[in-house]
């Protein structure tokens, strides 16, 4: 059984892969009016019949999708019903976004990572993670529209899991499109937030457009990794410094403590792994970090410790409903 197991786990690559062609074909989408044969999805997908034939058997062996016992046609079920584009509870974009070649490849050079240190993402594409997308629009898309899927389901239950009624003025450092601040903003309708982050990323932030946030945000660009506008009463680093080493995530949050006021408090909301042996999808997703770029998920004493030798104290670490925790700290 447990050999069984592992010879599982180590194919798991060739099921996410399946599960991302489908997604990447639209399958869930030409299903959703009603059951179809493989011939007619292969002539819809411009695939060979045959082939698509035997991955919808495996997907649905795996309850992806239902084969029909009396016809042989193939159906949509709720799982399935997770690759639809569009939908409310869709993870696409997600699919899409893990099994691109952005991120499959560097995972099959993860020995790289493990042996030097360094991440197989710079082996397989010549330059860090972050400027290649910023290189290639394409592959950035892709990345942006994986991420904003993630943030468009965890960002109403982080903003109400703290009281960020308690500050006046909020800024999202990094805070990309804009999303994780009006969360914030129309869970607290007297705070005001300004969203900082690259120029031509804060132009993008459709989500502050909002009529009932009017008159309450502003839009900064600039680079955290160079300057911090100074004087909000709290700094947000959502998903931030995970992507970073520890010296970078002090500059980081050292330029945000500068422009802290006493009562001031950044807030970094990453995963917090969990002690020991205990299941964590967090652990997985390190090595995801691990290999893309110089990053890492941390331990509450690990975050403790970036805190403080960037002047801060870390006072607390408040759980939410989402994987994601708000890692609270203070001058």
């Amino acid at each position: 059984m447990e050999a069984f197991r592992m010879a599982t786990m180590a194919f798991g690559n060739v099921v996410a892969q399946g599960v991302y062609v489908a997604a990447k074909l639209g399958i869930a989408d030409l299903l959703e009016a009603g059951p179809k044969s493989v011939d007619e999805l292969a002539r819809a997908t411009n695939t060979h019949a045959a082939s698509l034939g035997r991955l919808l058997r495996a997907l649905a062996s795996l309850e992806v999708f239902v084969e029909e016992e009396t016809t042989g046609r193939y159906a949509l079920n709720p799982l399935g019903a997770t690759l639809l584009s569009g939908k409310p509870g869709s993870v696409r974009d997600a699919v899409l976004m893990a099994g691109d070649p952005l991120f499959n490849r560097p995972c099959g050079e993860m020995t790289q990572s493990v042996a030097s240190g360094q991440p197989a993402f710079e082996r397989v594409f010549g330059t860090r993670f972050f400027d290649y997308l910023a290189r290639h629009p394409e592959a950035a898309a892709v990345f942006d529209s994986g991420m904003a899927m993630f943030s468009e389901t965890e960002n109403a239950p982080i903003a109400a899991a703290y009281d960020f009624s308690t500050f006046a003025r909020v800024i999202d450092v990094g805070g990309g499109r804009g999303g994780f601040l009006a969360a914030i903003l129309r869970a607290h309708p007297d705070v005001r937030g300004a969203l900082y982050d690259l120029p031509h990323v804060v132009k993008e932030a459709t989500a502050l457009d909002a009529p009932e946030l009017r008159g309450r945000t502003s839009r900064l660009g600039g680079d955290f990794l160079q300057s911090v506008p100074a004087l909000f009463d709290a700094y947000v680093l959502k998903r931030v410094l995970h992507d970073w080493d520890d010296d970078t995530c002090v500059a980081i949050l050292r330029r945000c403590r500068e422009g802290l006021p006493a009562a001031g408090r950044v807030l970094a909301i990453d995963a917090v792994l969990r002690p020991g042996n205990e299941p964590d999808p967090s652990k997985v997703s390190d090595l995801l970090m691990m290999i893309l770029c110089p990053g890492r998920e941390r331990t509450e004493a690990e975050f403790a410790a970036v805190f403080a030798a960037a002047g801060l104290r870390l006072t607390r670490v408040v759980p939410t409903p989402t994987p994601l925790s708000i890692v609270e700290g203070a001058p």
